[in-house]
């Protein structure tokens, strides 16, 4: 019986010690707050020591001491692997839910597009897209996949590198026959610029600046910028002749194949730091959904990669 006790405990340790308060943890477990309070105090009566200090902050009630912070990754790895056991033991078989989080930007104009073509291949498994600029934390919220943007490290995940991609000024059409001067770096320069801030606080992340810097142009223009935090609305101000975008080359492949934006300065583009990656816990791709939808997904990115290539 002390293992159940024990193990029911430390639960109530690790969601205390994440939302620093019993109240919270407790609406998670869904028992009250003075349950969660007795299992923290029958862990402290057996481990010899305090756990938690009680803050005065309203937004912090609880505070980890010395020896529970340094024990806490080891307890929430425990459950991680714990909660991976027992999702492999529920979902050996090939059908039943999928989770998948991505950014709304790539959902908008890469995945959606094309996750038909999942669903006709394997109309067993039930896709739920979590769509979110935040990050998932995958065991807690139940995520069995992601594809997210970046530099390919995020802790507790394994990462498959999906697609790299170039970034290059875009524009209506109708913007470019107006303006010939428009595929010049000068002539950009003078003109209304669409800046993404989805992730402008990412120093690898290419804006204007970054650009004109590299290709030794000073931006003097006196018009006002449109400043977007979407890169999917970023485009479509684009489509609709509200300026030029700096377009990611793997979300705006489908505006260039219909025509509705053309590429400025046809031979200058710079390779971006960032790339998509793939990524799911350690352990997971053996889970019969979740190897579909890689071999999937994979076989997309490729087939991009390989028209992009003949091109």
């Amino acid at each position: 019986m002390k293992i159940p006790i024990h193990l029911n405990a430390l639960r109530a340790f690790e969601a205390s010690a994440r939302h620093q308060s019993f109240s919270l943890a407790a609406e998670e477990l869904n028992v009250t707050p003075a349950a969660v309070g007795q299992l923290v105090r029958s862990l402290e009566e057996v481990i010899g020591f305090p756990l938690f200090h009680r803050s005065n902050n309203r937004r912090v009630a609880l505070i980890l001491t010395e020896p529970a912070l340094r024990a806490l990754p080891d307890i929430r790895s425990g459950f991680q692997s714990l909660n991976l056991g027992m999702t492999l033991l529920r979902e050996g078989m090939t059908n039943g839910i999928l989770n998948v989080t991505t950014s709304p930007a790539f959902a908008a104009k890469w995945l959606l597009p094309r996750i038909e073509d999942f669903q006709l291949q394997w109309p067993e498994i039930d896709v739920r897209l979590e769509t979110s600029l935040k990050l998932m934390d995958f065991t807690a919220q139940g995520i069995d996949v992601g594809i997210r943007y970046g530099l390919g490290r995020w802790e507790g995940l394994q990462t498959e590198l999906l697609m790299s991609e170039e970034v290059f000024p875009v524009c209506a059409p109708a913007m470019l026959s107006e303006n010939p001067r428009l595929n010049c770096s000068m002539g950009m320069a003078e003109q209304t610029l669409i800046h993404d801030l989805s992730m402008e606080h990412h120093q690898d992340f290419i804006t204007w600046d970054r650009w004109f810097r590299r290709f030794s142009v000073q931006a003097i223009t006196s018009k006002p910028g449109l400043r977007i935090n979407s890169s999917a609305a970023v485009l479509q101000a684009a489509v609709d002749g509200h300026g030029i975008a700096l377009a990611r080359s793997i979300m705006v492949d489908d505006d260039l194949k219909s025509g509705r934006l053309v590429r400025l300065c046809q031979n200058i583009s710079l390779p971006c730091p960032l790339a998509y990656y793939l990524v799911y816990r350690p352990g997971c791709d053996s889970l019969p959904k979740i190897a579909h939808f890689r071999e999937w997904v994979l076989h997309q990115a490729d087939e991009l990669s390989a028209k992009r290539e003949l091109q």
